[in-house]
């Protein structure tokens, strides 16, 4: 592994996480995983979905990630009347010209965070289809390429919640992760109230966020993150997972071909964050259940039993050899 090592210098990535890190702990208490997963993403260039319910900091958590980069930010709140051009921009009429102008929307941004994403219906979620995955937006037979880079950080109420919809499968299989927040523990419950008692707003605690990043570093970080390696062993474990999940009797839907080059970006960039160039199984286990539970659609029956796609992905997991 020695030789491994010197292989790509990954000092200047393994620093700049740690004080992302420092600025994004000035405000936020806990949830380490969602921070870990939101880190990898950002090197992996794939988009986030967070789930969980009002009040556990999704919002605050992204648009905190957002400050510590120097690109464009832009937030869009999803509401029920939400219209696909609300979006995405529309062509309006220049009477000087005598011919229409395309307007950009708010997607037109390096970070864009979407508040409440499955609060909107279909017809605007099918909006997203395009600049998600090809980074462009196509109106009125012109394309216009997104400025990279270009993220996509959405958060969502558990499906359950009043006044929520199904986000559609093809849209879902355009997220890298799905991070499930939970509640904080109880001692982190304290510093949180803490934290609030010492000072006065949170606005007054983003203020302090510092910038960690321009643009130019984050394409040259992710660059060295394309450079990790991984053996063939371990790219045939990734199939054999994501391969397994078509073969589940558990499963109505499983993932796609899309999936398999998701958990593989992912296991790169997660392997770099930890000061490695090289993954391991142990990347592919931990990042499988953020990749994958979102692309899975449980059978009735299993959904009628309330078993999770997580706990699928686990006993997929258990049953595959770990290559060595």
């Amino acid at each position: 592994m020695d030789a491994f090592e010197s292989r790509i210098d990954l000092s200047e990535l393994y620093q700049t996480v740690a004080d992302i890190r420092t600025e994004v702990g000035k405000i936020i208490i806990g949830q380490q995983s969602m921070i870990d997963l939101l880190l990898t993403a950002l090197f992996a260039d794939g988009h986030v979905l967070i789930e969980g319910v009002p009040g556990v900091a999704k919002t605050l958590t992204a648009k905190i990630l957002a400050k510590t980069i120097s690109v464009d930010f832009n937030r869009i709140q999803f509401t029920p009347d939400l219209m696909p051009s609300d979006v995405l921009g529309t062509s309006v009429f220049n009477p000087k010209t005598s011919d229409f102008e395309f307007k950009p929307g708010p997607i037109f941004s390096n970070i864009v965070l979407i508040d409440e994403i499955n609060r909107a219906p279909a017809k605007t979620q099918s909006a997203l289809f395009e600049v998600m995955e090809e980074r462009q937006v196509t109106n009125a037979g012109h394309t216009y390429h997104m400025t990279a880079p270009f993220l996509v950080l959405a958060t969502q109420n558990p499906i359950e919640q009043e006044g929520t919809y199904r986000l559609p499968e093809a849209q879902l299989d355009r997220f890298l992760f799905k991070i499930v927040v939970q509640y904080p523990s109880l001692d982190q419950e304290t510093e949180i109230l803490k934290g609030h008692h010492q000072r006065r707003q949170i606005a007054d605690a983003m203020d302090t966020i510092q910038a960690i990043l321009s643009k130019e570093q984050l394409a040259a970080l992710r660059e060295k993150v394309r450079q990790v390696l991984i053996e063939d062993k371990v790219l045939t474990y990734i199939a054999q997972i994501v391969h397994e999940t078509r073969n589940s009797k558990f499963l109505y839907l499983g993932a796609s071909p899309r999936a398999s080059v998701a958990l593989l970006n992912a296991s790169k960039a997660l392997a770099a964050l930890r000061g490695r160039d090289f993954v391991t199984p142990e990347d592919v286990q931990e990042l499988a259940t953020p990749v994958l539970r979102h692309r899975l659609i449980l059978t009735p029956e299993k959904e009628m039993e309330g078993t999770t796609p997580d706990a699928i992905i686990d006993q997929i997991i258990k049953k595959i050899e770990v290559p060595r």
